[in-house]
């Protein structure tokens, strides 16, 4: 599931996670009334689009495979986001890619063992494929190692966001020895600043 939001030329990117990187993780959103975008976020997607990137959020949604909302619903949820953040001051986020599956999800048409769920690295590759992203010159931010898992396996430079999700229990799928983040920040505002100093 893809939802594209702006078309930059651009060949590299900034993949995000949603939850814990972009807004407050409340475990279960479903509601535009629970997004509670985390500070700095806004001044960091304007630092990522003033250097050329795409913001491109790839997240796992079980929201979906446990029948809290479809993905219209979901799609609807990332429009009021999406629309949040450009009122902030925000440059649009330029694509949304979902992973809506689960090996045990409620709703058995995504009771699957797909490619796209993170820490595997298919959003990422989707992403690269459709919009001409150069992986290798991309970064993946998240706040999990299946975040870090999924970059990894793409071929980007990963970055830990310690938000206290970090140091949750490893969601289904992971590898036995998870691969250690590149870099470690408190948040995603940080996280740009750093990454990006020295370059024009």
């Amino acid at each position: 599931m893809a939802q594209s939001e702006q078309r930059v030329k651009s060949d590299r990117a900034f993949f995000l996670d949603r939850d814990g990187v972009l807004v407050e993780d409340v475990d279960l959103l479903t509601e535009a009334s629970q997004i509670r975008i985390i500070p700095g976020v806004v001044e960091a997607l304007q630092v990522i689009h003033e250097h050329g990137y795409l913001s491109v959020v790839v997240t796992n949604q079980t929201v979906v495979s446990r029948g809290l909302i479809d993905e219209a619903e979901l799609g609807v949820l990332h429009g009021h986001l999406r629309d949040q953040l450009v009122q902030a001051g925000a440059p649009p986020v330029s694509a949304f890619y979902v992973c809506p599956h689960h090996p045990h999800a409620d709703v058995a048409q995504y009771r699957v063992d797909c490619a796209c769920r993170k820490p595997k690295p298919g959003l990422l590759e989707r992403a690269s494929d459709e919009m001409g992203i150069d992986l290798s010159t991309s970064f993946m931010v998240g706040d999990r190692l299946s975040d870090v898992a999924a970059g990894t396996s793409a071929g980007c430079t990963t970055a830990l966001v310690e938000s206290g999700a970090h140091r949750a229990p490893p969601i289904v799928g992971m590898p036995s020895d998870p691969p250690t983040p590149d870099h470690r920040f408190p948040d995603l505002r940080e996280a740009v600043h750093s990454l990006l100093r020295g370059q024009s």
